[in-house]
C-alpha cells in the first residue's frame, strides 16, 4: 500500500482487498452517522458477525476503498471499510488491518 505525504495508508494504490459477490463478516459494529436514509442517527446499521455479499465497490477522499456490502438479512446495503470487514470466501487471510 502506498503512503501519503502526512503517513497515512492509500489503498486505492493497490487491487480491492475484496471482488464483486463476495461473501464478508462484519468485524465490527457500525451506527448510522446520518449519512443513512430512513434511520436515526447512532442507530445501529450492521452487527459485529453479519454476513453479506459485496455488490460494489467505490473510493472515499481519493485514499480507501469503500465496499457497497448487501447484508441480506437486514435487507439493505451500507458502504464499509476494508478494515471493518473480513471475507469468508477466502479464509485465514489476514490484511494486518485489524
Amino acid at each position: 500500500m502506498g503512503r501519503a505525504r502526512d503517513g497515512s495508508v492509500i489503498e486505492l494504490d493497490d487491487p480491492p482487498a475484496f471482488d464483486y459477490g463476495e461473501r464478508v463478516r462484519s468485524k465490527k459494529v457500525v451506527r448510522n452517522d446520518g449519512t443513512f436514509p430512513g434511520k436515526e442517527i447512532g442507530e445501529i446499521l450492521v452487527t459485529k458477525g453479519d454476513v453479506g455479499y459485496v455488490t460494489s465497490i467505490g473510493s472515499f477522499l481519493q485514499q480507501f476503498y469503500i465496499y457497497g456490502v448487501e447484508w441480506i438479512d437486514r435487507g439493505y446495503r451500507v458502504g464499509m471499510k476494508r478494515r471493518e470487514l473480513e471475507s469468508l470466501d477466502q479464509p485465514g487471510e489476514d490484511d494486518g488491518l485489524n
